[in-house]
């Protein structure tokens, strides 16, 4: 399979990754390598409510790797494997500060497609971003991948799929989520922007009544807590 080649734009502020001008893959501050820049990541980063120290996260779609980097730097007792189908994106993860894979994080050029259903339950987290340059990845949005998806999961874990709002088909992914999870999942759209991100359970209730605030944010360092408490407070308004 050919895959087309990513580009960086960066006018000193920012460093951004693109497939096209018009859209923004990923966005990283140089002085500020490990923040957020994106909200939908601080999003996705909910899971924290409901797993606050996860074990082993799977991560689809590595792009410019903010996520990882945030991970890798503020969940230092978890290991992460980010499935990467693109060999592009991968070749210029240096460039944006991602970390070479040690015992904590692991990169894997493959498709997703492939990876998961061999993989075994094993992860507590799985977080779905499969954006390439025309979108979302069908492919990741089908109803076998999410049933896949709820069998490489463990008994108590989590599920969160970063989706296009606007997709003519997003109530029908939607819907397959719900069915995979048997109804346990909520769609949380995202400010500023026009992703939603459905969070699923899979042995945990996703509700606000199972989650805490200061429970799952005091376990990390101030640093991550300033980033984070904001869009945790927002989505257990959400949630509520």
């Amino acid at each position: 399979m050919l895959h087309r080649r990513p580009f960086i734009s960066d006018d000193g502020e920012h460093r951004t990754l693109h497939f096209s001008i018009d859209d923004v893959q990923s966005s990283m501050c140089p002085a500020r390598p490990f923040e957020l820049e994106v909200a939908y990541t601080k999003t996705m980063m909910g899971f924290l409510l409901t797993i606050p120290n996860p074990v082993h996260i799977l991560m689809i779609g590595l792009g410019g790797g903010s996520i990882a980097k945030f991970c890798h730097r503020h969940l230092p007792a978890t290991r992460m494997t980010v499935v990467e189908i693109n060999p592009h994106v991968i070749a210029v993860r240096r460039q944006f500060l991602i970390p070479d894979d040690d015992e904590r994080l692991r990169v894997v050029c493959a498709d997703a497609i492939d990876f998961v259903p061999d993989i075994g339950p094993q992860f507590d987290v799985i977080l779905v971003d499969g954006y390439a340059q025309h979108g979302l990845a069908a492919q990741l949005c089908s109803q076998s991948f999410y049933q896949d998806c709820w069998k490489a999961m463990r008994e108590r874990s989590v599920l969160a799929v970063n989706l296009d709002a606007g997709h003519p088909a997003h109530a029908t992914f939607v819907a397959r989520i719900e069915q995979s999870f048997h109804g346990n999942a909520v769609p949380v759209d995202v400010n500023e922007r026009g992703n939603c991100v459905v969070f699923a359970g899979k042995g945990v209730p996703m509700s606000a009544r199972g989650m805490s605030l200061s429970w799952s944010l005091e376990r990390h360092a101030a640093e991550a807590q300033v980033q984070l408490r904001p869009e945790f407070q927002r989505i257990l308004r959400v949630l509520e």
